[in-house]
């Protein structure tokens, strides 16, 4: 069985947490197929396999951006975090140190953690 395991029972888990569990397994399974058809693609000495590799490599990676812009609309901590890091062309760390103020008050403790820290999904009814 493939996939991301339950680490809970899902029984009393509510369907839209099964849903986000499902939509991240299958997250994680394309992104391990683009990392799996890159490589054979690097080292296959065939010109007509390499290019078939990649095309489907090419596919692998369509689902998962799928997957991602799922867990965009669902997820609102995806979506936050989506709109402050991506399409962004500073260093990533320093798109992070000015949203937290990192490196502003050097020396100081950590910010508190946020009120809500949980990945609650938005509705599943569009």
């Amino acid at each position: 069985m493939g996939g991301l395991p339950y680490h809970e029972p899902p029984e009393p888990m509510s369907e839209a947490v099964r849903d986000l569990h499902r939509v991240l397994a299958s997250v994680e399974e394309e992104l391990e197929a683009i990392d799996w058809y890159r490589q054979r693609a690097e080292v296959t000495h065939d010109p007509s396999a390499r290019d078939l590799l990649l095309h489907n490599m090419n596919e692998e990676v369509e689902h998962a951006v799928m997957g991602f812009e799922w867990l965009r609309r669902n997820v609102p901590r995806f979506d936050e975090m989506m709109r402050l890091y991506l399409f962004t062309s500073e260093p990533i760390t320093e798109v992070e140190a000015a949203a937290t103020g990192a490196g502003e008050d050097a020396g100081q403790a950590e910010s508190p953690a946020p009120e809500n820290p949980s990945l609650a999904i938005g509705s599943l009814r569009a």
